[in-house]
């Protein structure tokens, strides 16, 4: 595994670097998982990981950017929970983001009222592809989220996951123009929020493959068509043809499963997608999602 991690910190997301982007794809697709089952990591208590089980989550986590912890916490509210899962995982800051509870945690259900109900992550309609916290600036990119559940919904409520390394392999080898269209600072634009008259949130731009001062990639991205701005040259415009081609094709490096009570995901904040769910008097959706400005093992 070190391999994945010397080659990833040089050049292989350089595009004039076909040979470090070869070995490191090499690495990557030797050691990436075949199935959901094998990112899942037994824990007895969550609050406190033994040694064994923090490194199984790290070793998963190089190897997909995700690994899913199942624990006897079942339907325990405690926020506590995900709030030392991340520390012990060495996430420190929290994003405080708009509708997050006052301590940067999420409590993500349905909102039956309140300005909550207004946005898709707090109803129980389905969510497309997309990474967490795509309209922050660059200086509160997201790096890893965790979802932690302390109750399923009576059906639905499934997620898609897909390594964002993956989909940049996949569009690599497709054509690296792709790549290159796909890192231009103005290749995807938020517009701004604006509330009453008032910018609640500026208009932000930057692109959807970036790559950090530590060599690892990070993705920007929604499929949502509202509120979504695309750099319209032709490059551009066939990226994101190819990519979202790429997103609706089925594919063996796309795990599909739900959260079950005690249950968490912790990723490098990976492509996801929600499918819609329904409630019931024994089964009210309840995920904690908080979002980190560190990668999970940076600290």
């Amino acid at each position: 595994m070190n391999l994945l991690a010397e080659t990833r910190a040089g050049a292989a997301f350089a595009l004039e670097d076909a040979a470090a982007y070869q070995e490191w794809r090499a690495a990557k697709l030797a050691h990436f998982p075949g199935t959901l089952a094998e990112l899942v990591v037994e824990v007895r208590d969550p609050r406190a990981l033994s040694a064994a089980e923090k490194q199984a989550l790290l070793e998963r986590c190089m190897r997909a950017n995700m690994a899913v912890y199942a624990s006897a916490a079942g339907d325990d509210p405690d926020k506590e929970i995900p709030r030392r899962i991340g520390l012990q995982l060495g996430l420190r800051e929290l994003d405080p983001n708009y509708l997050a509870d006052d301590d940067g945690i999420s409590p993500l259900t349905v909102a039956e009222h309140g300005t909550r109900g207004e946005f898709i992550p707090y109803t129980n309609r389905g969510i497309k592809w997309h990474t967490d916290g795509y309209y922050n600036p660059g200086e509160r990119t997201v790096r890893a989220v965790l979802l932690h559940c302390v109750q399923r919904a009576e059906s639905g409520g499934e997620n898609e996951l897909l390594d964002h390394e993956i989909a940049y392999i996949r569009l690599r080898d497709l054509n690296p123009q792709h790549v290159r269209a796909l890192m231009a600072p103005d290749a995807l634009t938020i517009p701004a929020r604006i509330e009453d008259g008032r910018i609640e949130r500026p208009a932000q731009s930057g692109p959807v493959f970036s790559v950090d001062a530590g060599g690892f990639l990070h993705m920007r991205y929604t499929a949502r068509a509202l509120s979504i701005q695309w750099k319209q040259d032709a490059a551009t415009q066939a990226a994101l043809a190819a990519l979202e081609d790429l997103l609706a094709t089925g594919s063996p490096w796309v795990f599909r499963g739900r959260l079950e009570p005690g249950m968490g995901l912790v990723s490098n904040n990976v492509l996801h997608t929600r499918t819609p769910f329904a409630d019931s008097p024994a089964h009210r959706r309840l995920i904690y999602r908080a979002r980190y400005y560190q990668r999970i093992g940076a600290g």
